[in-house]
């Protein structure tokens, strides 16, 4: 248990990140699901919505710091891949 009081509010700074970066979390898997639904779907206008929301999703969430760039890119590239294909 935190002592100082510092160390306190740094406990307490913590609890309400995690919270607000899972809130993201979720959000960004649920898309990410919707999407991959949408794919197996083969409807092109669910496809493109789902992707515009899974781009914006991670958007928010790179703003924010809850991803690196780098690795929201790699998965924005890999997701319009699997648009392609089909």
């Amino acid at each position: 248990m935190a002592n100082h009081v510092s160390a306190k509010k740094r406990s307490r700074q913590n609890k309400l990140k995690n919270a607000v970066n899972s809130q993201y979390l979720s959000k960004f898997r649920t898309a990410l699901h919707k999407f991959k639904t949408s794919i197996e779907g083969k409807n092109e206008d669910e496809i493109k919505k789902s992707y515009s929301a899974v781009n914006s999703i991670m958007a928010k969430a790179v703003k924010k710091g809850i991803f690196k760039k780098e690795n929201i890119s790699r998965k924005l590239s890999s997701l319009s891949k699997q648009i392609s294909k089909k």
